[in-house]
Formats: C-alpha cells, structure tokens, sequence
C-alpha cells in the first residue's frame, strides 16, 4: 500500500493531517518485511499518531498480514526454489555416480591399457632381443656361406686341377693301354703259334683226333677264329673250332661269356661248311678243375699249355 492511500485513510474520518515522513523517505519501506527493523516500527509509531487507534490497528492488523503474507510468498518461492535445486542436486548427484561410474570403468580400461601397453612392450623387448639374436645368427650364417663360398671355391679349383690330371691319366692309360693291348695281341699270337705246332700231336695222342689240314687263324661269316682245322676222328671227318684264353678260371659269368663266343664261332662254320661235326677246343695256358669240369659237361676240349 502506497503512503498515499494511508494518508487518505486518515484524512477521510476528519483528522487533520500529521507531520508524516515524506513519501521519498518511505519509499524504501514499500516492501513490507522492513517492518521488523528499527524503520519499519517508527513508521508504526507515525501511523499510531496520525490515525485514530481503530484506524491505526486496522493499518497494524493489515500490514502484519502482508507482511505474513510476503513471508509465505518467500517462503514458498523459496521452497520451490529449494526443491528445484534439490532435483538438480539430485540430477547432479545421479550424473556424478554416472560420471563415477564411467571413470571407475575409464580408470579399469586404463589399467587394463596399461597393462595391455606393459606386454606389447615386453613383447616388443622380446622381439627387439630375437631381432638381435637373428641379425647375429644371419651375419654367422652370412660367415658360414662365406667360408663354403671360398670353400667351394678352393674344391672346384681342386676337381679343375684333378680333371686335367684325370685327364692326363686317361691319356697315359690309353697308351698304356695300346701298349699292353699290342703286347697282349703279340703275346697272345705268340701262345697261338706256338700251340698250332704243338696242337696236332697232343690231339692224336690224348683224343685220337687227327689233324688232316694244319690250324690255321681265320674269319668265317665275320666271325674271328683262333683255332681252325679239318680233322678225322673214327675215320669220319670233322672240324675243330677253337679260342685261346691265356687263364681259364672258374668264374661262372666268364664261362658263360667264353662258351657263348664258341657257340657264335661254330654257327658260323656250319653256316659255311653245312651240317658237319664240330670239335670245340679251348687252348689256354691253366684252367682251374672247377673250369675243367664245366668244360667237359658243355662238351669242350680244354687243352693246357703244359700239356704240350
């Protein structure tokens, strides 16, 4: 209520109007909670002596209610200003236990990181250290390769120089060779002389076999032979077809081979004289009895340089 109104309150029951506070000087108690100071009961004290008592305790009851009335206002306002903070304080409080939550987990996925960062670098250490221990075993290896490079180096030069003295090895064996395969033919035609001078007469005496035209060394149907002569034998006429091997031993394959190259021979007479009887003979300078006996069985006659 304005100090205007007060001062018609009073004025209408015929008061003559009072020495008042100007309303500038109450202005400032125009909100009525300032009743409670010091101003606020001098203001009450003008009031009493300006009005009549009904009048100034109708002002009183009035302004103890607005002024009540104001205080439940506030009080109100302020409780709903006290609820609103309360929710929010409770919204605040909900989102720091989420934001406590969220960094309890930032906080454990953190360890978990660190621990995770812990191991790469373990690992990674481990790693560094194979990386290492590999370089070394790559540089030994690099070493080694090295070594059997120059290694192989020195075994070529080796096989090089081995092959030209192989070669030159060959070349003295072939004429080693030559030589010793002129002196074996020398030899061997000297063996072969000398057993076509001695051949008739030992055949006559041991095999009653008769020499009829002289040994001689002939080819018949491309095949060389060593020992060829007309012979009788009970009075019926036959050919020897002979080969001379200076050691007539027991090894069965050699048998085999030297009874094969006088079982060509003898073909090759019949196929030039016909059906005829041939006489096989093996002339050599010693055959073992094992030899002899495989002789015998093939029907072969051995006859041995000493026999002579």
């Amino acid at each position: 209520m304005s100090l205007g109104k007060l001062y018609s309150i009073g004025y209408g029951h015929g008061k003559s109007r009072l020495d008042l506070p100007s309303e500038r000087e109450l202005e400032k108690f125009k909100n009525f909670p300032i009743l409670k100071d010091m101003r606020g009961k001098i203001l009450l004290q003008k009031i009493r002596e300006a009005f009549p008592p009904k009048q100034a305790q109708v002002l009183e009851e009035l302004f103890d209610f607005l002024d009540e009335l104001v205080k439940v206002h506030d009080f109100n306002e302020l409780k709903a200003i006290v609820a609103e903070i309360a929710k929010e304080q409770k919204e605040l409080a909900e989102a720091q236990k989420r934001t406590d939550e969220k960094m309890r987990e930032l906080a454990e996925a953190q360890k978990r990181t660190d621990e995770k960062v812990k191991e790469l670098a373990e690992a990674q250490k481990r790693t560094e250290e194979e990386i290492k221990r590999l370089a070394e075993a790559q540089k030994r290896t690099e070493e080694k390769v090295k070594e059997l490079a120059e290694a192989q180096k020195r075994t070529e030069e080796e096989i090089k120089r081995l092959a030209e003295e192989h070669r030159k090895t060959r070349a003295r064996l072939d004429r080693l060779s030559q030589d010793f395969g002129g002196f074996t033919r020398t030899y061997s035609y000297a063996f072969e002389n000398e057993a076509y001078r001695n051949l008739p007469k030992l055949l006559k005496e041991k095999y009653d076999l008769e020499v009829i035209e002289r040994f001689v060394r002939t080819e018949i149907e491309g095949e060389e032979i060593n020992f060829f002569a007309k012979a009788k034998k009970n009075g019926c006429i036959c050919y020897i077809v002979g080969e001379a091997k200076l050691r007539f031993d027991d090894n069965k394959r050699d048998f085999e081979k030297t009874f094969k190259e006088i079982e060509k021979k003898v073909q090759a007479v019949k196929k030039a004289y016909g059906d005829v009887e041939i006489i096989m003979l093996l002339v050599t300078h010693f055959a073992k009895p094992r030899a002899l006996r495989m002789a015998q069985e093939k029907g072969i006659l051995v006859v041995q340089s000493f026999e002579w």
